[in-house]
């Protein structure tokens, strides 16, 4: 795949605006919730004021739902990412996959054989009986099992479908309140939008642009990565930390992964900025565990890209026990003791479906999107 050359816009006027108020979500981002993902237009404006050379690839350290790399892959930049949330690593992937041969009629089948199994095995999970009604519970441990028999390039595909409508099948209110509600739902409902989220990936995969880069995706912990595994020359990385008490990702994705055979709990332990880490007492988190752990990922930031590439990062403010804290300028402080020079810093207004889920916490307006170069 030839790279398309870019030229670099370079710095942004001081007048250039990153609210992006207007823009929408395209349909691949749409493919699974993934609340307080990138807007396509913040990684995109970013890729294109700060190109990598050719040959160089694209980083995403906390790549979550794959947005910075889609966006990468879609003019012709290789790109890494990188999550310890393996939910975010399977849309990350199939995203930027290519699309599986024959899977309409994979996931055909697959729902057949589903139907088909009036005994399924339903998993020991905690609280299923409290987020899940019985016919529902069956539903997808039906589809889980029929899913895992099929096998092959569809599988990934078939998994995310079912992992993207779990929460509208629960008694969970929604993917921004992790609340118990009553739903009107059952096994039918389970099925039929399992089906129409395969169609609606299908389709929104079909729709990508046609020259395609290559993307890998690595399910790992950034603060512990082997540095051998960014195997790539990294020329620009964009990302957006997981800063202290902003979301749950492991909170809100918690059934998902159970029902996929996976767990929750590993993640959370190790997710930067959940805020059960910073509940008061007497080994709970501060914000110079957050300076540490910063600290940590811009020593390999450092050890993966190129002197003159760019780290692009887009950070809000915290709310640690009362106390309002720049997680900005704590990152650019590990920057620049890792070797990198400030170079751009701005505000932008953060729409309202983007703000923070943990309001009491972190009811914070704007995010600050901040520019770091790497000098030697």
């Amino acid at each position: 795949m030839n790279h398309i050359p870019f030229t670099g816009m370079g710095l942004p006027g001081p007048n250039e605006g990153w609210d992006f108020a207007d823009s929408q979500s395209d349909p691949l981002s749409a493919i699974h919730p993934y609340p307080a993902k990138f807007i396509p237009s913040i990684p995109r404006k970013l890729i294109e004021h700060f190109p990598p050379r050719k040959g160089l690839a694209l980083l995403d350290p906390f790549c979550g739902s794959g947005t910075a790399l889609s966006e990468a892959q879609a003019v012709g930049i290789p790109s890494i990412g990188v999550d310890i949330n393996p939910i975010a690593v399977m849309i990350s992937r199939v995203r930027s996959s290519e699309i599986p041969a024959d899977a309409l009629n994979i996931a055909q089948q697959v729902e057949m054989a589903a139907r088909a199994d009036l005994a399924p095995r339903v998993p020991l999970i905690p609280r299923l009986d409290h987020w899940f009604k019985p016919q529902v519970q069956s539903a997808i441990a039906s589809l889980t099992k029929a899913i895992e028999v099929c096998g092959g390039d569809c599988r990934e595909l078939l998994r995310l479908a079912l992992s993207s409508i779990i929460v509208r099948v629960s008694n969970q209110d929604s993917d921004t309140r992790y609340a118990a509600v009553e739903k009107a739902v059952d096994a039918e409902d389970v099925y039929e939008r399992f089906r129409s989220a395969v169609k609606k990936t299908l389709r929104a995969l079909e729709n990508r642009p046609v020259r395609l880069a290559g993307v890998e995706v690595i399910e790992a912990d950034v603060l512990t990565i082997d540095r051998s595994m960014i195997d790539k020359p990294i020329g620009l990385v964009v990302t957006s930390p997981p800063y202290p008490n902003a979301y749950e990702y492991w909170l809100y994705h918690k059934y998902r992964m159970w029902w996929l055979g996976l767990d929750p709990l590993a993640v959370k332990e190790r997710e930067i900025g959940a805020r059960a880490h910073f509940f008061k007492g007497r080994n709970s988190h501060t914000a110079v565990d957050f300076q540490r752990q910063m600290a940590n990922v811009l020593g390999m930031l450092r050890d993966v890209m190129v002197v003159g590439g760019h780290a692009c990062f887009v950070v809000g403010r915290s709310r640690i026990r009362g106390e309002i804290v720049d997680n900005a300028t704590i990152v650019a402080e590990a920057a620049a003791a890792a070797g990198f020079r400030e170079v751009m810093r701005t505000e932008r207004v953060i729409a309202a479906s983007r703000k923070s889920f943990n309001l009491s916490h972190a009811n914070i307006k704007t995010e600050t999107v901040l520019v770091m170069r790497k000098q030697n």
